[in-house]
């Protein structure tokens, strides 16, 4: 397997709130794109949109899957996002404990 597809993520989503961010995780984690969804409720963005600055409660889903797999999430969780154009980021992973990161490789392979 080559290294790249080995690399493990952390994909940012923000939500419109805690429950479309429970359906989205649950579902990536379900269809195997994701290893572990965590939720962080109530955060507090400001953001330019359209011209204007925009205020907004959101939640935050912090997903955890392989560079592999990103494509099919990211394609997953646009057809899902209720946002035009959501924020789906993905960050590599240097370095974890070595267990953890083989058990997201594991749950997330097809």
């Amino acid at each position: 397997m080559k290294k790249s597809s080995r690399q493990v993520l952390v994909i940012l989503v923000t939500a419109v709130n805690q429950e479309e961010a429970v359906k989205i995780g649950k579902e990536m984690v379900n269809a195997k794109l994701a290893a572990c969804a965590n939720i962080i409720p109530g955060i507090q963005s400001i953001y330019c949109w359209k011209g204007k600055v925009v205020k907004a409660q959101e939640a935050l889903l912090i997903l955890k899957s392989t560079k592999s797999r990103y494509h099919a999430l990211e394609k997953a969780i646009k057809a899902m996002h209720t946002y035009e154009t959501p924020e789906i980021i993905a960050l590599p992973v240097k370095e974890g404990l070595d267990q953890y990161i083989g058990w997201v490789r594991s749950e997330t392979r097809s």
